[in-house]
């Protein structure tokens, strides 16, 4: 089989999209690139011999409005492609189909797509995931999906999902908490997806913060954190909602 050019093209704030994405590309390229949307937008354009892999979370059913924003400056030109959604064991609803629909409209023809299990970012919900067996999965995926590129067959798969898709892809309602321990290192501020922490570490602009606990998780001494009583509840409530294990879907 020919070399498959691949890239991994994504938006993942707390990394659990691209631990997904990154490991189909890897299935299809052991010298695939990276695309990282998550800060910033790009611009790149993508031919009939690449092969783009897409990866996005799942925010109350949909794809996150910033990241359909960040896309907006990738071209393909046939290019064909694999979609992939996370989402954290509850459900995927539209956002699968939108991220299908959305890399047409730009010039790429899906080939595949997975709807794929990570650990959620509230609570303790599937704390691990992707794991290991995740990620044999999505290679073993990946493997027929590059068969399917070989043979030439780019039919795009048959997707779940909804339209018009339901409401969502704001994020949540969430705003990060800081401590005392801070030590007003700045990386909250840089590495804020929607540059919603001020240049103080402590103020957060309500109106672009997406709740998505980047910062939660990269603080170096743990002064972000969302210690309330309402978060506390609403996350063992809802880890206790969403303990049972749900499995990846693949569609080709």
């Amino acid at each position: 089989m020919e070399s498959i050019n691949a890239t991994a093209v994504f938006f993942s704030p707390t990394d659990t999209s691209r631990t997904g994405v990154c490991a189909i590309a890897r299935a299809l390229s052991d010298e695939f690139s990276e695309l990282d949307l998550t800060c910033a937008p790009a611009q790149a354009t993508f031919g009939e011999k690449e092969v783009v892999v897409f990866g996005a979370p799942v925010y109350g059913g949909r794809i996150p409005a910033v990241c359909r924003e960040r896309m907006a400056g990738l071209k393909g030109n046939n290019t064909p492609c694999i979609v992939t959604v996370t989402y954290g064991n509850r459900d995927f609803d539209d956002a699968l189909l939108e991220l299908s629909d959305l890399v047409q409209e730009q010039g790429f023809v899906p080939v595949a797509a997975a709807a794929l299990v990570g650990q959620h970012t509230y609570g303790t919900i599937q704390v691990g995931r992707p794991d290991e067996n995740d990620q044999a999965q999505d290679a073993a995926f990946a493997a027929q999906a590059a068969e399917k590129l070989q043979a030439g067959t780019w039919q795009v798969p048959a997707t779940p999902g909804n339209r018009p898709y339901k409401d969502g892809g704001k994020g949540g309602n969430f705003r990060p908490l800081t401590s005392d321990a801070c030590v007003s290192c700045g990386l909250c501020v840089r590495g804020c997806p929607t540059q919603a922490i001020a240049d103080d570490c402590r103020t957060i602009d309500d109106s672009k913060c997406i709740a998505c606990f980047r910062c939660i998780r990269r603080c170096p001494v743990g002064a972000k954190n969302m210690d309330t009583p309402e978060y506390n509840a609403f996350a063992a409530m809802f880890s206790e909602r969403l303990k049972d294990r749900k499995e990846n879907q693949y569609f080709l």
